[in-house]
């Protein structure tokens, strides 16, 4: 079965009740097997911190410490910190003319909260919770956005994009844990962008520059930074951030979220083991801990239906061609590249990171590190440049050409220079490469 053969399963799937137990197990990672793990990470605390325990392919990198040190514990640590349920609007065109002046205004009493409270008892309604936390809970209140928002220019230029009716993804308006009415980011500041006027939720923002937008306010509001720090954030560039825990520069390109329910590893570096969604979902409470500074929790309902949305995700829906030349890349891919993309999604397992030869700054780092890269999803990859897990390709062509190789290249978006490793696809005849390009372009 294709992966868009999952999708429309998992679709159908979704308009169903949860399952009602019977003699009959569910099929690992259907709609059933996956909400049949929901009791244990809502409730039990046992279960959560032997799933946390599981998924952390390194215990020894920062990441995995910190959630060691910190999570499922019970009577300590991060389970102690108080549930947050915030009144939280999405800045729509009214509110972002508002935000324009420099004015935050306050949300009104009468504002109900994110979440009324209810459990989900269907996919479709966990689903449906999971978008607005997607798009409405604050991962953290941003000073930056609130300056960018008042200098269209400067908005344009890092990607705050805005829909054709004025509305701005990703950006909230809340009232954060002091009372105090602040602009926060939501997930969609990095995974949703804006094409022809409407936003494509999952899809990376491949044109945000978060590291232009916090150099430019620094200086325009002249605070002092170590010029080695002001250099990194500047040399991130568009679509790309360094989020690990140390500091190692290893910044890594924005993913799509598409067709992470077939992806058994988590993160470029491959994290965390994905062996339930229970994974998942530790996953995304401990992301909105962590980027809130520590300080709150979402209630788990919240992050279970977060991790439920994502594997809902899926591209926009296209028609797919079967012309000859299709056909003829479809036979290369299995010949060439197959053996590493095997999943529903296209993508895979991990790989030592000397096996596939790219920059291994963020496969040994300390932050996340785990001496290996995962294999990365290909849904969407026909418009997902720039390639590899730290974006140093601007397309397909030149991905699988062996002119990237050589010292004189000079074509990477990263600078001059060779971009070394994953040389498959490289050997391949120029007619080949474009017939290999022409069917990865459907998926």
């Amino acid at each position: 079965m294709t992966w868009r053969g999952v999708l429309v399963v998992a679709a159908a799937c979704s308009r169903t009740p949860a399952r009602v137990p019977d003699a009959t197990p569910p099929a690992p990672w259907s709609d059933a097997w996956i909400l049949d793990h929901a009791p244990a990470y809502l409730t039990d605390t046992n279960a959560r911190r032997a799933a946390l325990e599981a998924a952390l392919a390194n215990p020894a990198n920062m990441y995995s410490r910190q959630r060691l040190m910190s999570y499922g514990l019970g009577t300590a640590g991060w389970d102690l910190l108080p549930e947050w349920n915030p009144r939280s609007r999405p800045v729509d065109a009214e509110l972002a003319v508002t935000l324009a002046t420099g004015e935050i205004p306050a949300l009104p009493e009468t504002e109900p909260p994110l979440w009324d409270g209810a459990t989900p008892t269907t996919m479709d309604a966990w689903i449906a919770l999971g978008r607005r936390v997607f798009l409405a809970y604050p991962m953290r209140a941003e000073v930056f956005m609130e300056y960018g928002l008042t200098q269209p220019e400067l908005a344009a230029a890092v990607g705050i994009e805005r829909t054709a009716r004025g509305d701005v993804p990703g950006l909230v308006v809340f009232t954060d844990v002091d009372g105090e009415a602040r602009v926060g980011i939501t997930c969609a500041i990095c995974h949703a962008t804006v094409e022809n006027g409407e936003v494509v939720l999952g899809q990376a923002r491949r044109n945000f520059d978060y590291g232009m937008l916090r150099v430019t306010y620094d200086r325009e509001h002249a605070i002092a930074v170590h010029p080695d720090e002001a250099r990194r954030m500047a040399a991130w560039g568009p679509g790309r951030a360094d989020v690990t825990e140390d500091t190692d520069e290893d910044p890594v390109a924005i993913p799509d979220l598409w067709g992470l329910r077939a992806q058994r590893w988590l993160t470029q570096a491959g994290t965390i083991r994905h062996e339930s969604p229970i994974a998942l979902a530790i996953r995304q409470e401990t992301q909105l801990i962590d980027s809130n500074h520590q300080l709150v929790r979402p209630p788990r309902q919240l992050a279970w239906a977060l991790a439920m949305y994502v594997y809902a995700l899926a591209p926009p829906p296209r028609e797919t061609p079967r012309s000859p030349e299709v056909l003829r890349g479809e036979k290369l891919f299995g010949a060439h590249c197959a053996r590493c993309h095997t999943n529903a999604a296209r993508g895979g397992g991990v790989v030592p990171a000397e096996d596939i030869g790219t920059d291994r700054a963020l496969a040994t780092g300390r932050g996340r590190g785990t001496g290996r890269y995962r294999v990365p999803s290909l849904i969407g990859v026909g418009a997902g440049a720039p390639y590899l897990h730290h974006g140093a390709v601007p397309s397909l062509d030149e991905l699988l050409s062996p002119a990237r190789l050589a010292p004189t290249y000079a074509g990477s978006v990263r600078g001059p220079g060779p971009v070394h490793g994953h040389v498959y696809g490289t050997d391949l005849r120029p007619d080949e490469r474009a017939a290999l390009i022409a069917f990865l372009s459907t998926l």
